[in-house]
């Protein structure tokens, strides 16, 4: 079911700060509080290919998100102590040392299972043992959400485990997002910031408007 429209769940999760400080963010009111955007990406494990050239393009492009008045926040179910290990392992050596905003660490799997982005084929109760056992690997896709000022989710989108992300678009998606709040016009297909936007009339019908 898809979460686009509404208020993003406001749970506190434990994560690190590129410092190696312990925090405890809870996402819904690092937007609310902060009046920021947020993007949140989820991503599968630590120590992994595809994970570190992710992380490392967010790092790349955290000055754009910031233009933005954007927050980047990472996430997996991996521990703080992973992350900051990886943290401090070279870009050379598979790491991501340089990465400077925090990475939640969901190993409860509490908030990934509310937003339903675990990788769970099936689950299957063993009377014998009265226990549950899962059939899948049980950490996340690559899923990601863009959060606004006031908590809601207005993008997510969840990739399979081999295919890394387009930083350019969630970039994209912001300027036009914010382009809406701003002008209350809607953006056509590969809109760009600059280019012109749309207004519909009752009629259903849209005109091209200049660009702002």
């Amino acid at each position: 079911m898809s979460l686009v429209g509404k208020k993003f769940p406001s749970l506190s999760v434990d994560a690190i700060s590129f410092m190696g400080e312990d925090l405890k963010i809870n996402v819904y009111e690092e937007a609310v509080q902060n009046k920021k955007k947020v993007i949140l990406f989820w991503y599968p494990k630590d120590f992994t290919f595809v994970c570190p050239t992710e992380l490392h393009a967010f790092q790349s492009a955290l000055q754009e998100f910031e233009k933005r008045n954007t927050m980047v926040i990472g996430a997996s179910c991996d521990t703080n102590e992973v992350h900051f290990a990886w943290l401090n392992t070279p870009k050379n050596a598979g790491g991501i040392e340089g990465v400077k905003y925090p990475i939640l660490a969901d190993t409860n799997r509490n908030l990934s299972n509310i937003l339903g982005i675990l990788d769970i084929e099936s689950t299957i109760y063993n009377e014998d043992t009265d226990s549950v056992m899962i059939e899948g690997s049980n950490v996340t896709y690559r899923a990601t959400y863009l959060i606004d000022e006031t908590g809601k989710i207005f993008h997510e989108s969840v990739n399979d485990m081999p295919l890394g992300r387009n930083i350019d678009e969630f970039l994209r998606m912001i300027d036009a997002y914010t382009h809406v709040q701003t002008y209350g016009e809607v953006c056509p297909a590969n809109w760009q910031a600059g280019k012109d936007a749309m207004t519909a009339d009752r009629k259903g019908t849209a005109e091209y408007l200049s660009s702002h």
